[in-house]
């Protein structure tokens, strides 16, 4: 499957050049769009895989638009600019910001540029998951330490005591131990 890309260009020439270059290298073009506000609007209806936007514009600039979609979603954006001064690449430093390219721009330098920016969002997708899956074990662990203390407590055994009883639980009734922990604290918590 293609990825998915909208380009926000208040220049139509340039966007609609971008854009061929874009379908040109396999790419599907999902939206192009001329202002920061429609950028916003499509961002969010039609969640490309990246977003390739230009910093100066009209109603809204690229940066502003992009700080409102960061915040909403975690898709990736490359900035276009005819302006390579400090200051715009200090504003460009912000989340889901993957990629700053100086205008014109040519096939040889944007493919290479989408190319790096879908690659590294798909590595900090990747990250997020793993930082949400140890979030998820460690909550889990958490309830299942606070049950066998509940049982430790309420029965007056020791650790593996208690560990072993809802392990056999867990074991018996074919459910995770999380399960078992929450049914504990369900019935045992004062």
């Amino acid at each position: 499957m293609s990825k998915r890309i909208m380009v926000v260009e208040d220049e139509s020439i340039v966007r609609l050049d971008i854009s061929m270059m874009l379908e040109d290298a396999g790419y599907d073009v999902v939206a192009q769009v001329g202002n920061g506000e429609s950028a916003v609007e499509q961002a969010f209806s039609q969640n490309p895989d990246l977003i390739v936007m230009d910093i100066k514009m009209p109603k809204l600039n690229g940066l502003k638009a992009s700080e409102i979609i960061s915040k909403r979603t975690t898709i990736p954006i490359l900035l276009l600019t005819a302006y390579s001064q400090r200051e715009y690449i200090d504003k460009a430093k912000q989340a889901n910001i993957l990629g700053y390219l100086v205008k014109p721009v040519k096939e040889s330098s944007l493919i290479p540029a989408v190319e790096i920016a879908l690659q590294q969002a798909e590595k900090a997708k990747a990250y997020r998951q793993e930082v949400e899956d140890m979030k998820d074990e460690l909550t889990g662990r958490k309830m299942i330490e606070k049950a066998k203390g509940l049982i430790m407590e309420k029965f007056h055994v020791p650790e593996n005591t208690a560990y072993n009883k809802m392990r056999k639980i867990s074991m018996d009734k074919q459910v995770s131990l999380e399960i078992v922990a929450k049914k504990v604290l369900l019935k045992y918590k004062s």
